[in-house]
């Protein structure tokens, strides 16, 4: 199977998972660390552009795990980790890490977390090697073994 297929089957798979828990999913930390997730994701590489901003931006959107939120507050929450990312991406990093942490004392909204990042770097098709670096650091930063991801 080639690396691309792997990439859309992992998140499909996270997909489903998230989805079967989508109802122990409703706190505000679970919201507030998949923004944070979201962000971070998209700024791996150290910028976003407009487009990669959109697509995340949709993709959170139609999200039916995230949809326990509204839309208009995920957004805000997202450009927010977002510009702190990009005005200074280790200053940011560090802050946005913190709001992940909220998930930490529910492992289930944390493994959740862990896959909203895994969903949203593979949604390209690319879950590259700085996309995963962030994903594995947030793995971490919850206590969590990044091998239970295959990171």
């Amino acid at each position: 199977m080639a690396l691309w297929d792997r990439v859309k089957e992992s998140a499909s798979q996270m997909q489903t998972q998230l989805v079967a828990k989508k109802n122990d999913l409703k706190s505000g930390a679970f919201r507030d660390a998949s923004m944070a997730m979201c962000a971070l994701v998209a700024a791996a590489d150290g910028s976003v552009d407009p487009s990669e901003r959109q697509r995340v931006a949709q993709l959170i959107a139609t999200n039916e795990v995230l949809q326990n939120f509204p839309a208009d507050d995920l957004r805000r929450r997202f450009e927010e980790n977002l510009n702190k990312l990009t005005a200074d991406f280790a200053f940011g990093k560090v802050s946005v890490l913190q709001e992940i942490a909220k998930a930490k004392k529910k492992p289930a909204e944390a493994r959740a977390v862990i896959q909203i990042g895994i969903v949203i770097g593979g949604a390209d098709g690319d879950f590259d090697k700085t996309e995963q670096a962030v994903v594995r650091e947030a793995c971490f930063t919850l206590d969590l073994p990044p091998h239970e991801f295959d990171l």
